[in-house]
């Protein structure tokens, strides 16, 4: 598979399970754009800091919007000053070229 110009700019692809998961090979590849994430099984994950709750649920509010826009929905906890996020392609249990463009995007969002 080709690595992608630049995902934060992709939208994602609706996905009713009908994509293949990404290959090892492509998972690493598309890693090395969304700086930060990292692999966890089959999802990916990542932290952000804050300097306090109130910049915390700002994030979270912006990540809901970008996440309804593609279609595309993380899983996230927020613990005061911080948010842990996790995505995956639910509709295959692994990974797709979606959560990367998600991940990109929720990365362009932090301050």
């Amino acid at each position: 598979m080709d690595q992608p110009r630049n995902l934060a700019q992709m939208r994602c692809v609706p996905c009713e399970g009908g994509v293949p998961r990404l290959e090892p090979d492509d998972i690493w590849r598309h890693l090395q754009q969304v700086p930060g994430w990292e692999l966890a099984g089959n999802k990916i994950r990542k932290q952000y800091e804050f300097r306090d709750f109130v910049g915390a649920m700002k994030f979270v509010n912006a990540m809901a919007e970008v996440a309804e826009q593609q279609a595309h929905h993380p899983d996230f906890a927020v613990h005061y000053d911080r948010v842990d996020v996790t995505i995956w392609t639910h509709a295959i249990g692994g990974l797709s070229q979606n959560d990367f463009v998600l991940a990109a995007q929720i990365d362009g969002l932090y301050p």
